[in-house]
């Protein structure tokens, strides 16, 4: 059944006044029919560091009303800017709705506006208890700014509530990640497998757990595991690109280079791609290809300092000496250091 095509009706219904309840009662029911169906078609949720598409999980006790079914349909439908108009306007007229200020926050989360979104989830706790996904939404939030401290407080806290949330564990395990806590991410990134066994992004993220601690044969193998779960088409280069920088790392610059290729290949527009495809053939002394790929790796992002430090050595190997000269005095500059002197010969950076 079209349960949109049903709501409109109801709309459009012209009755007398006795039949004024009996057509209310028809259009709430098709609005909550129709966000249900909605709920249940829009469960797909990516955050890398964060940048979700829609959800429209709903907390027990929550009402849908049709403006904010409209809100969420706008949303789900990319109209990011008029979702949140519409959000408003609902808002003027009923401040104390904890599913207005929560769809509010979750709309503020989509447009990258973290300090916001966390205000009207702040706003909603007032009138309800935030549900799992609310509180997702608000670790994702703190990821936004950079404070995986709190981010790590509110994905444990959306567990709580739903233990089951492989979403939930793999963002945990991120954000255990950067806050170095690196066996607590194992585990959090363990559990979001056993939910899910073929979770590309959580067996890649696990292997650069493994790294981080050393355990450098699970850390490949876990890497040799998400490349595998792609099968002939891949389409998520992270696994190549980390396996590459790890074999970099071992001193296996050669074996490194069949995986940045394939992560280049994936990924053209990845700059930590050209980076360690540009370290790995300048390691095997491969000068013009190490230039392309460095050079490409800085054009799409300037400001590296990794990079120019990488150029530098190439166009001093390459008898370049002016050139040479101007990248490691931007490698001085980006690492605040004022010297004027070539940094010597040496390990490259990560």
């Amino acid at each position: 059944m079209n349960w949109r095509r049903l709501y409109m009706f109801t709309r459009g219904i012209r009755c007398h006044d006795s039949g004024v309840r009996w057509r209310r009662a028809l259009c709430r029911l098709a609005a909550l029919i129709a966000a249900l169906s909605f709920a249940t078609q829009s469960r797909e949720f990516q955050f890398e560091p964060v940048s979700p598409r829609t959800e429209t999980g709903q907390a027990q006790g929550s009402v849908t009303t049709p403006e904010l079914f409209r809100a969420r349909t706008l949303l789900a439908q990319g109209n990011v800017q008029d979702a949140e108009n519409a959000a408003r306007e609902y808002l003027s007229a009923h401040k104390d709705s904890a599913d207005g200020h929560y769809l509010l926050g979750l709309i503020l989360f989509r447009k990258a506006d973290a300090r916001e979104s966390l205000a009207e989830y702040t706003q909603g706790a007032k009138y309800r208890t935030p549900s799992a996904f609310d509180l997702l939404i608000v670790g994702s939030d703190y990821v936004e700014l950079g404070d995986y401290a709190d981010a790590d407080r509110w994905f444990s806290k959306s567990l709580e509530f739903n233990p089951d949330d492989v979403r939930a564990w793999y963002y945990l395990g991120r954000a255990k990640y950067n806050e170095n806590r690196f066996e607590e991410a194992i585990a959090a990134f363990q559990r979001c497998l056993q939910l899910d066994p073929k979770h590309v992004k959580a067996e890649d993220n696990l292997g650069l757990s493994y790294q981080a601690v050393q355990r450098t044969e699970e850390a490949k193998q876990a890497f040799r595991n998400a490349i595998a779960w792609q099968g002939e088409t891949p389409t998520q280069s992270g696994p190549f690109i980390d396996m590459g920088a790890l074999l970099i790392e071992s001193d296996q610059a050669g074996d490194a280079v069949p995986y940045l290729e394939k992560g280049v290949a994936i990924s053209p527009d990845e700059q930590r791609a050209h980076l360690q495809l540009g370290k790995a053939y300048l390691k095997l002394n491969r000068l013009p290809d190490a230039q392309r790929q460095l050079e490409a790796a800085e054009d799409l992002t300037p400001g590296n300092a990794p990079v120019h430090y990488m150029l530098g050595q190439v166009y001093r190997k390459e008898g370049l000496s002016e050139r040479a000269r101007q990248e490691f005095a931007r490698y001085n500059d980006l690492n605040g250091n004022h010297s004027t002197s070539e940094p010597e010969p040496g390990s490259l950076p990560k």
